[in-house]
């Protein structure tokens, strides 16, 4: 049987990983590497890092940032942000990075998807899509332009056949609140994809890791939980393991 995931997501913001609320008010989790150490120590699964000062300023890609977590990190590595090119995609694995996370060029052309699919296989891509919900509708939300006149699930059902290996579904209103996972956004989501869905957004305790499962999630992503409250990862997964969701202990 597979194993669900525990995956801490953390933004790289001024060579700093940092953890937003709702996408602002920044919060400094550590140096990078320092960081990793602390997650190969804790029993992570996967680590996803998004690089904000690439994707929103149009700076190159951190490659020596990503080199010395690659160096450090014992688990796959999955980076996102500013990837544009296959050059790109050439150029963050060859820093040492498992898989990318593709966001805003999907959007504009999810034939990128594919394109990176065909080279480096569809377990290397992972399809980052942030949503915000405005008047009880679900939008798709772009850290440059805003909210977008997009279905998301739509968009999702347009990823997967293109031919990615897994959706990062970020709910804006729950990131960082710790009140949960938006339950209801991850249901629309696993009902009607047939890729992996790693949730994001909200996680407070490890009873909102076990609602999404229960709901259809496959990973659970988080990071405010791991740094700011008094649960570890083991903890998590302890308790997701005493309810008959299988993990990796050790």
């Amino acid at each position: 049987m597979l194993k669900h995931r525990l995956i801490p997501c953390v933004l790289l913001k001024d060579w700093q990983l940092v953890k937003s609320i709702q996408f602002g008010s920044f919060r400094t989790i550590g140096h990078p590497t320092a960081t990793v150490r602390v997650y190969n120590a804790r029993n992570v699964d996967e680590l996803i890092v998004l690089d904000i000062d690439a994707s929103l300023n149009d700076e190159p890609i951190n490659t020596e940032i990503i080199t010395d977590m690659a160096n450090e990190c014992f688990m796959p590595l999955t980076i996102g942000g500013g990837i544009k090119t296959i050059e790109d995609v050439y150029t963050v694995l060859g820093a040492g990075a498992d898989k990318v996370s593709i966001n805003s060029e999907a959007i504009k052309r999810p034939a990128f998807i594919k394109e990176i699919a065909t080279i480096f296989g569809s377990q290397c891509v992972v399809c980052s899509i942030d949503i915000k919900k405005v008047d009880g509708n679900y939008r798709v939300f772009n850290k440059k332009e805003g909210l977008l006149d997009i279905d998301p699930l739509e968009l999702a059902k347009e990823y997967e056949a293109q031919g990615a290996g897994e959706i990062l579904l970020t709910s804006i209103d729950r990131e960082g609140t710790t009140q949960g996972y938006d339950i209801e956004l991850l249901k629309l989501f696993t009902k009607a994809l047939h890729i992996p869905v790693i949730i994001n957004g909200g996680m407070g305790n490890p009873e909102h890791g076990i609602e999404a499962l229960q709901n259809g999630a496959d990973a659970l992503a988080a990071a405010f939980i791991f740094h700011f409250t008094q649960y570890t990862p083991q903890m998590i997964k302890e308790e997701l393991l005493q309810h008959h969701y299988p993990v990796r202990l050790s």
